[in-house]
């Protein structure tokens, strides 16, 4: 989602664009019941109704009540019940007790969301384009889609956990497993390192979140990256080699976490007493060996690449290599949500080449096809999710957007099956807490050259 690129968007084309977000969200929640939306399954997860509501009250509080003449919210007890963490603005219903907040109803919420999207389409045709306060307007459009689309994902990552409770394993959309073909054999892209531009340059023409900005030079050796990601047939070598009742292949605080949360599979993963089966957004069936693993923590990550005799790459070696081996997230092979929503595969598929085998030159001469770059899994990097050297927190209560969480978390790289399309760039940052495994991530492994 990026105004900047279109230099003679229009009025009407920001409108277009606003309204195809927007329906988006409705369409992913267009198969939930009013009881699906309501649960919270546990802290970290969020009810699809709240999703719903806080994407639009983001759009009333930063866009709405700053460029509409005599503003006025829709329901005054929204600000409190829907604010995320925007300490600015005021206080909040605390995360864990979403889903108690029973009442506005689903109908309710709906009705803000439609009075929400006919004032933002009023105010957007009011305005002269030409102005320079049309480019602020579009500017905080822009950034409240994407940050739309974030929601968007976690709608999905949320919703599978609230699924996954239910004894009866309901699936979010029914639909068969095509079984997936054979994975390629581990191979190894060589990447020349060196003094690399890493992250955004803020003053470009496309858009990008604070925390991908500025960019920057950072100094990388020449490594080793894996062609593909690990398959859950590798990941169920690791386990059944003790992988998970081997100390020594743990972080201390991975293998206290392990210990804690009685971890002996992926997030998703029974056995039936014969076989793993997995439980995903389209039904629970058989593991599928040849697929990349998934719903794995930054621990579990760490644990099997230390198995591996390897270790996770950092962020800088993984933007360096999607560059390098000319990998896109425009690829007609990325797995994303699809552009029909409820239609995608809405799960991790087996691999399938995502750049180019010819020459490079920054890469030092490539012959190996890197695979799922983009989408299908966020790949978790061995890089702590900290400030690039420059960045600054903006001013107001938008300023809260990433940099108050730059601590205690990890990055992770490339996307996955739930991210909206378009919305992926290769210096896009996304960060967990190590211990987190509701979200779709899978691994990568590098090594040194």
């Amino acid at each position: 989602m990026n105004f900047a690129e279109d230099s003679a968007l229009t009025p009407e084309a920001v409108v277009d664009r606003f309204q195809a977000v927007r329906c988006r969200t409705e369409q992913l929640a267009s198969v939930l019941s009013p009881e699906d939306q309501t649960v919270q399954s546990m802290p970290d997860a969020s009810p699809t109704k709240w999703h719903r509501a806080h994407v639009t009250w983001f759009f009333e509080t930063f866009v709405l009540s700053e460029f509409e003449t005599n503003s006025e919210p829709f329901d005054d007890d929204f600000s409190y019940l829907f604010n995320s963490y925007y300490e600015a603005v005021g206080e909040r219903q605390p995360r864990a007790d979403r889903g108690l907040v029973t009442r506005p109803s689903v109908s309710e919420v709906s009705d803000f969301r439609n009075n929400v999207d006919k004032r933002v389409a009023e105010l957007v045709l009011s305005i002269d384009p030409r102005t320079a306060k049309a480019d602020q307007l579009h500017s905080l459009i822009e950034l409240g889609l994407n940050h739309e689309e974030q929601h968007q994902e976690l709608l999905l990552m949320d919703i599978k956990h609230v699924l996954s409770h239910n004894v009866t394993e309901p699936a979010y959309v029914n639909r068969p497993h095509v079984k997936e073909a054979e994975a390629p054999e581990l191979d190894w892209l060589e990447i020349s390192g060196g003094v690399v531009s890493i992250g955004c340059d803020a003053s470009g023409a496309s858009f990008s979140f604070d925390n991908e900005n500025p960019r920057h030079d950072a100094l990388v050796g020449d490594f080793r990256l894996a062609n593909r990601m690990i398959t859950c047939g590798e990941w169920l070598e690791f386990m059944n080699d003790g992988g998970y009742q081997r100390a020594e292949l743990w972080l201390s605080d991975g293998w206290y976490t392990a210990k804690a949360q009685s971890w002996e599979s992926p997030e998703y993963w029974k056995y039936d007493g014969d076989t793993w089966r997995v439980h995903t957004l389209t039904g629970t069936r058989l593991v599928d060996h040849n697929e990349p693993v998934c719903h794995i923590s930054y621990y579990e990550a760490d644990a099997y690449a230390t198995w591996a005799g390897k270790r996770l790459p950092t962020e800088f070696e993984w933007e360096l290599a999607a560059r390098s081996s000319g990998s896109t997230p425009a690829g007609p092979t990325v797995n994303f949500m699809s552009e029909e929503p409820l239609s995608g595969s809405l799960h991790p598929c087996g691999p399938r080449p995502s750049g180019v085998t010819s020459h490079s030159a920054t890469a030092g001469g490539l012959s190996v096809a890197a695979h799922q770059m983009f989408g299908d899994c966020w790949e978790w990097t061995g890089s702590p999710y900290r400030p690039y050297p420059g960045f600054k927190i903006a001013d107001g209560a938008i300023g809260e957007y990433n940099g108050k969480f730059m601590i205690n978390t990890m990055v992770m790289r490339g996307g996955c099956a739930f991210t909206p399309p378009g919305h992926l760039r290769d210096t896009y940052r996304n960060f967990f807490h190590p211990h987190t495994r509701w979200h779709l991530s899978g691994l990568r492994l590098a090594q040194d050259c």
